[in-house]
Formats: C-alpha cells, sequence, structure tokens
C-alpha cells in the first residue's frame, strides 16, 4: 500500500477516534449558559460530604443520602447548606422558559403531564405551580450520554408520570450497580431531581 494512502487512512483514524471520545465525554452543564447549575451541584456535594462525612468515598456517602430518602428518615434541616437554600430560591426566580429545571405548569409542553403534577412542586399566593421539567434538554443530555440502562429507563418512566414520589426515584437509583452510580450523569440527576426538588419544596422553612 502506497505510502500517501497510509498516511491518509491514519488520519481518518485519528479524526474518528477524536469525534468519537469528543460525543461520549459530554458536559451536560455546558447547556446552561447561565452557571447556576454548575454552582448547585457544587454545593450540593459540599452539602453531602460535609454531612455524611465518609472523607472522599463517593459511593457510600451517595448510597447513604439515597437510602436515607428512600426511607423518608433523613434530616432535612440539618443537611441543606445557606448557599444551596439561596440557589433554590434563584432557581425559582428563572422558571420561566422550557430549558429550565423547573418550569411553570402552565408553560410546560406535553398537556398530559400538567395533570401529573411531580412530587417536585411548589405553590404560594405570589407564585404558580412548579413542575420539574423531565423533557428539559439538561435531564435529557443526561439521559442520552449515560451508560446505564437503568438509569435510562427510569428518565423514561418519569417523562411519561412525573408523579412518581422522591423516595421512590432514590430507591430505584440506590440499586444501580457502582460502576454508573458515580458517573457524572447520575450525580448530576441524584442532586436536581432528588435533592434540590426536594429544597424546592422546604426552602421557605428556612430563613
Amino acid at each position: 500500500m502506497p505510502l500517501k494512502i497510509r498516511y491518509c487512512i491514519l488520519i481518518a483514524l485519528l479524526v474518528c477516534l477524536t469525534v468519537t471520545h469528543a460525543q461520549s465525554d459530554i458536559n451536560c452543564l455546558t447547556i446552561d449558559d447561565t452557571g447556576i447549575i454548575k454552582k448547585a451541584f457544587r454545593s450540593f456535594e459540599e452539602d453531602l460530604f460535609s454531612y455524611y462525612r465518609f472523607g472522599t468515598d463517593s459511593t457510600k456517602t451517595y448510597r447513604t443520602f439515597l437510602a436515607e430518602v428512600a426511607s423518608l428518615s433523613i434530616n432535612l434541616m440539618k443537611l441543606p447548606s445557606e448557599n444551596s437554600i439561596r440557589l433554590v430560591r434563584e432557581f425559582k426566580q428563572i422558571a420561566d422558559n422550557k430549558n429550565s429545571l423547573w418550569i411553570k405548569l402552565s408553560e410546560y409542553e406535553n398537556q398530559e403531564a400538567q395533570k401529573k403534577a411531580s412530587p417536585s412542586t411548589s405553590k404560594d399566593n405570589n407564585q404558580e405551580l412548579l413542575i420539574f421539567n423531565y423533557r428539559g434538554g439538561f435531564i435529557q443530555c443526561l439521559k442520552n450520554n449515560s451508560d446505564s440502562d437503568d438509569f435510562k429507563e427510569i428518565i423514561y418512566a418519569l417523562e411519561e408520570d412525573g408523579n412518581i414520589s422522591t423516595s421512590l426515584v432514590s430507591q430505584k437509583i440506590y440499586y444501580i450497580p457502582d460502576k454508573h452510580l458515580c458517573t457524572k450523569e447520575i450525580k448530576n440527576f441524584i442532586a436536581f431531581d432528588i435533592y434540590f426538588s426536594i429544597l424546592m419544596v422546604i426552602e421557605k422553612a428556612f430563613k
């Protein structure tokens, strides 16, 4: 085989490998141009590791959190930091477009989903009901880039019916194998669909 042809083939292979690697390492945080999702995830992990004190053991920390949410034994008044509560209030203020993590129920695209309000909702005299946006770009990015079929099945179920309790979602995530549990996609899902969704409901209990 002529040297020039071999060289062209090698270049083509390198390009393919580079593109494949880039596609498999997509950072879903870049979808958010406000920076709040990145800040919130950092605050979530700081809260979690500070509260459970298992050092750098992510698997044990995340599984303990999920187990306590699933069993309704978690102390929600001691876990969140002031920073996390402040970020929750920011999320409520920007819930005004279809790409938000939580959106106004009236703006949710699927009319059927409007009849099945997520347990991650909040309402007061001055604020419209909010629902977690399972069809939004961020969550869809997490699903599409995850290697866990179990995780994808959970998202598919939530897309169809948002009225699945947070404790049950936590239980399902808890049983995902270790090799997938601590991937960035699933950790981000835990941070927002479980932790911050709970805080969206209880933030008014904090000053």
